[in-house]
């Protein structure tokens, strides 16, 4: 007759089984310094991320391209799908762009996600080293069109989370004709005065979920152009910067709207604007509806909320026309802190298409610890609460 088996065997024999089906389903992992880079900062590694990114792109069970620690000097990155599974990229090191802005500029984008559906990039830095292509452009001289940094296009089910941009040439992140993203606690950075130099720029994409971070920037903190729908923005920390701004929208005749957009428990600091919308006065058959802006705090502000329908810089291309732009549905609720120009709440609409809908509650923005004023133009709609600056609706 057998012995029994002891107890500690058993748990030990149930070890091993537990490690063996763990180990069968582990996730495949690309590392890219097995690929030949390296992370000396000095090394070109752009071939062995492309071909760890194929590898992990065509494994059937869900693949991870790991960027251990490090620096890493790349160009331009094009990462293709669509893939098999869902693919993690992990970067716990600093991916560096060259310092000759031409190695890049002339492409649109730094590193660019296209057609990729289920991706995660977490962690890391990577800085695109802006600095000198922001000269070129300020002293009018021939320059290329500048590179975004990091970019999703025709991607679906995306998070991007814990990721420090550093002195991008032109956009830091932008999200086009995408879904189901989520960017979650980005530290993004440039000089106040670097050109065009946005925070996140979303455009022709639905679903998106901005929430954490910092931004300071010499744009717009972030950006929602044509065919943003269904946004949601919160905690997000700006400035300096542009503020967080829809549009400039007109651009196009034919050009998609915005639409159900929420920016709440967010923090302006010294920024151009707070919370913005923008038209070109162009004829549009565009829109933005329900749009709530609430429970925000201005830090000396230039133009804490403003609708500007007339923007029409150096008068070009739209002298004595009106927006086509219709804007209504859109709240202004819980705004507080301090403006540094007198008129803190300026709504200039269309004289073509007026803005409807528009609702102003509980609002205190004071100037130099006085009320501060506000300005009106084709606008109706209706207050709550208590509203600093004295309405003009």
């Amino acid at each position: 007759m057998a012995k029994n088996i002891s107890f500690p065997l058993v748990i030990i024999l149930f070890s091993i089984v537990l490690f063996l089906i763990n180990s069968s389903n582990a996730m495949p992992s690309f590392n890219v310094q097995r690929y030949g880079a390296r992370g000396d900062g000095r090394t070109d590694s752009t071939k062995p991320f492309l071909t760890a990114w194929s590898l992990a792109c065509r494994s059937r069970a869900r693949a991870m391209v790991y960027i251990p620690r490090g620096t890493y000097l790349v160009t331009n990155l094009v990462f293709w799908g669509p893939c098999k599974n869902h693919i993690t990229f992990k970067i716990d090191g600093t991916l560096v762009a060259p310092a000759n802005y031409w190695s890049i500029g002339n492409s649109g984008y730094w590193i660019l996600f296209a057609k990729v559906n289920r991706i995660s990039v977490s962690g890391g830095t990577i800085d695109a080293r802006g600095s000198g292509y922001w000269s070129c452009r300020k002293k009018g001289g021939h320059c290329p069109q500048g590179a975004r940094s990091i970019s999703f296009s025709w991607c679906n089910n995306v998070l991007l989370s814990g990721l420090t941009s550093l002195n991008s040439q032109n956009m830091h992140v932008t999200v086009h004709h995408s879904s189901n993203v989520r960017i979650q606690n980005v530290r993004i950075r440039a000089p106040s005065g670097s050109p065009n130099t946005d925070g996140i720029h979303v455009q022709s994409s639905s679903g998106v979920t901005i929430s954490g971070g910092t931004i300071a920037t010499g744009d717009d903190c972030i950006a929602l152009s044509q065919g943003s729908r269904n946004i949601w923005i919160e905690r997000v920390n700006c400035g300096p910067g542009h503020g967080i701004s829809i549009g400039s929208l007109g651009d196009y005749v034919n050009e998609e709207g915005v639409q159900n957009v929420t920016v709440t428990s967010s923090v302006f600091t010294k920024t151009q604007n707070g919370v913005r919308i923008k038209t070109w006065a162009r004829p549009s058959r565009g829109f933005v509806r329900n749009v709530v802006f609430r429970n925000l705090i201005m830090r000396n502000v230039d133009n804490p909320v403003i609708i500007d329908q007339n923007y029409c810089p150096n008068g070009r291309g739209c002298p004595r026309q009106s927006s086509g732009v219709k804007i209504s549905g859109v709240t202004f609720a819980n705004i507080k802190g301090t403006s540094t120009t007198p008129i803190a709440m300026k709504l200039d609409c269309s004289r073509s298409n007026h803005c409807t809908g528009i609702r102003l509650q509980d609002i205190k923005l004071t100037y130099m610890r006085r009320s501060s004023a506000s300005y009106c133009r084709n606008v109706h709609g209706r207050r709550s609460g208590v509203v600093i600056p004295r309405n003009c609706l």
